[in-house]
C-alpha cells in the first residue's frame, strides 16, 4: 500500500525486452542516496503503478513489466529519459499524508488543460467513461501516483489544483496537454459503488 506522497523523481535509464513476449525490463535511476535499503522483491510505485524491484544498483533499480501492464498503463509509452514518480510502500506507523493508494492503475487518462489560478495551476483531465462515476468533487484520486483532491467534475472530465511544490517534486513539472496519465480511483469509492449494486 502507498499514500500518494511522492518521495523521489526517477528517470528511465534503460528499457530491455524480455524473451519472445512483449514484456520489458525497465531500469530506473533514482535520486535516493543509495538503494541498499531496498530488498529484491520490494514493491515500488512507479508513476502510480506498483512494480517489483528485481535488480538493484547503487543509484538504480530494475523492474519487470508484463505486456498486460504495458498495455493498460502509461508504461508502454515510456522511453529512455522519461521521468517517473517514485514512492516506497507505506510502513506501519508511517504518516498517512495522502490517501490509501494500492498502486493498481484503473485506467489511463489524458491532460486536457492547465490554467493558472492564484498561486497554483488548475489541471483538467479526461478519463474513460467507465471510471468517471468513481470520481467525485472533494474526493480523492491518484494521478501518476500523486494523491490529489478533486475540485470539480463534469461528465468524464475533472479538475485538480497543483501547487508549485507538487509541480517541482513530481512529473507535473514536465506534463503537457495531450499527455497520458495513470489513474487510480479512490478505494472507498470503488467499494461503495460495488455495494450499491446490491442495495
Amino acid at each position: 500500500m502507498f499514500t500518494g506522497i511522492i518521495t523521489g523523481l526517477g528517470t528511465i535509464r534503460a528499457i530491455e525486452p524480455l524473451g519472445a513476449a512483449q514484456d520489458m525490463r525497465l531500469v530506473v535511476a533514482t535520486p535516493w542516496p543509495n538503494t541498499a535499503t531496498i530488498p529484491v522483491g520490494a514493491s515500488i510505485a512507479c508513476s502510480g503503478c506498483c512494480l517489483t524491484a528485481v535488480e538493484l544498483g547503487p543509484d538504480w533499480f530494475a523492474v519487470d513489466a508484463s505486456a498486460e501492464t504495458l498495455s493498460k498503463t502509461t508504461l508502454g509509452s515510456w522511453k529512455i529519459g522519461t521521468q517517473v514518480n517514485l514512492e516506497r510502500p507505506l510502513k506501519v506507523g508511517d504518516e498517512l499524508g495522502g490517501h490509501i493508494v494500492a498502486g493498481h492503475v484503473d485506467g489511463v487518462g489524458e491532460v486536457i488543460g492547465m490554467t493558472p489560478e492564484g498561486g497554483s495551476v488548475r489541471w483538467r483531465f479526461r478519463v474513460p467513461s467507465h471510471l468517471a462515476r468513481f470520481i467525485a468533487p472533494k474526493g480523492s484520486v491518484a494521478i501518476d501516483g500523486v494523491s490529489l483532491t478533486v475540485n470539480e467534475v463534469e461528465g468524464s472530465t475533472f479538475g485538480v489544483n497543483i501547487i508549485p511544490h507538487t509541480a517541482l517534486v513530481t512529473r507535473f513539472g514536465t506534463l503537457a496537454v495531450g499527455n497520458p496519465v495513470n489513474i487510480e480511483i479512490d478505494t472507498v469509492a470503488r467499494y461503495v459503488a460495488r455495494l450499491s449494486e446490491f442495495a
